[in-house]
């Protein structure tokens, strides 16, 4: 019976070596396919009888170098997936969003101390409008600060616009359905497209809701209805009675939309039609 290995292939005959280039070997034993059923577990003698290293020790070096060569073939590939760029953009996108949100809390403390009637009221305004208060005023560190954190809000909402373009071609469908900015978050929390493609609606569902999940997991408080896709409007503009049923219905729809976006990459009008007219149906109070 003949017995493939990484090094070379065995059988009643003899051993065939396939050579000591780690590249080689490499792709060679990417495309091994052996069933248990007939898998013989790998000796290093026997690499050693078909000539190909003279010692354990340079069995164990070799075989390193072949480990490593298919790493890095493995990470390359990977690289070059549709969604890995979508994914760090969205990572950044919320790392400012963390950056500006704590800096502007900073600067309020700041103006704060030296404007005194800077009260709770003004520090209940939107941000854009407090920062525009703060810059009138300030001097000095805090003028540049302010202005600092001015560039900062600029510069999110130009990158909101490249995620939500980039969200259409990565994801077509669930784009369609969502809009582009709440399908990369969605994306990102799933950890790429092939691990969304791969969930069920309930997961789906309540994606981006960890903490409320959990707590009802150990406290048996009141289980979540939604998570990140309670950011679209379908689901925080609908009626409370009907809006768990609306997040259940989309999240549905949105599984078979990333399947749809993983295995075919375009969009598919006659399910979006179909899709968008049942979550319209889930969104009508009886």
């Amino acid at each position: 019976m003949l017995q493939r290995y990484w090094f070379g292939d065995v059988d009643e005959q003899g051993c065939r070596a396939a050579g000591t280039d780690p590249a080689a070997l490499a792709g060679r034993a990417a495309t091994l396919r052996t069933g248990m059923e007939s898998y013989v577990p790998i000796d290093w003698e026997i690499a050693r009888d078909c000539g190909v290293v003279r010692t354990r020790a340079e069995y164990v070096d070799l075989l390193r170098s072949v480990c490593t060569t298919l790493a890095r073939e493995k990470i390359a590939r990977s690289y070059q997936a549709r969604d890995v760029e979508l994914l760090q953009m969205v990572r950044m996108l919320d790392e400012l969003d963390n950056v500006i949100n704590l800096l502007q809390e900073r600067a309020a403390e700041w103006y704060q101390v030296t404007n005194p009637s800077f009260s709770r009221k003004y520090r209940s305004l939107p941000a854009r409008k407090m920062l525009d208060l703060i810059r009138r005023g300030a001097r000095g560190g805090l003028l540049d600060v302010s202005g600092e954190i001015e560039r900062l809000t600029g510069t999110r909402s130009r990158l909101m616009r490249e995620v939500s373009a980039r969200a259409d071609e990565v994801l077509p469908n669930t784009s369609a359905l969502i809009g582009g900015l709440v399908a990369a978050r969605l994306l990102s929390r799933a950890g790429g497209l092939s691990a969304l493609a791969r969930m069920p609606g309930s997961t789906i569902q309540v994606l981006g809701s960890e903490r409320a999940l959990f707590s009802h997991l150990r406290g048996g408080t009141p289980p979540p209805k939604h998570g990140i896709i309670f950011q679209h409007r379908r689901v925080h503009n609908a009626p409370r009675e009907v809006r768990g049923r609306v997040a259940r219905v989309l999240a549905a729809k949105l599984a078979i939309a990333a399947r749809l976006d993983y295995y075919r990459g375009e969009a598919v009008p006659e399910f979006l039609n179909a899709a968008q007219a049942r979550i319209d149906e889930a969104g009508v109070t009886a």
